[in-house]
């Protein structure tokens, strides 16, 4: 993961950085998909919050971005145009350091899964 704007932490980390340092829980939430569908699912991971006081943001930074791999080899569901790739999804700051949004690495006691957003995805309730 890359991380770079307006923080004092730009610099780029493996998945293993956060994990090894942040005691994973587990939050019952419920996913309401972009495509219509909703489940309630068991995650597995940690706090955005806590993730992002690690960056350290100064108080000019409003938003904070998260954009997906763009690999069409690795990820073959990109050559089709369902979507714009890579995909870009944000939250303004005040709603990424609330305590709900959470950094999923796993689901239903395991690890997270390629069709899940493996290795890691945003989970905002």
């Amino acid at each position: 993961m890359r991380v770079f704007g307006l923080g004092n932490a730009e610099s780029t980390y493996n998945l293993e950085d956060f994990i090894k340092s942040e005691a994973l829980e587990e939050r019952i939430y419920r996913l309401r998909c972009v495509e219509g569908w909703s489940m309630v699912v068991p995650w597995v991971g940690f706090s955005l919050a806590d993730m992002l006081k690690k960056f350290e943001p100064n108080s000019k930074a409003k938003y904070v971005e998260f954009t997906t791999l763009y690999d069409k080899f690795r990820m073959p569901g990109q050559k089709r145009c369902v979507l714009r790739w890579p995909y870009v999804e944000g939250l303004r700051i005040d709603e990424a350091m609330n305590e709900l949004p959470f950094m999923a690495v796993g689901l239903y006691g395991d690890v997270l899964p390629n069709q899940n957003g493996a290795p890691i995805r945003l989970v905002v309730p």
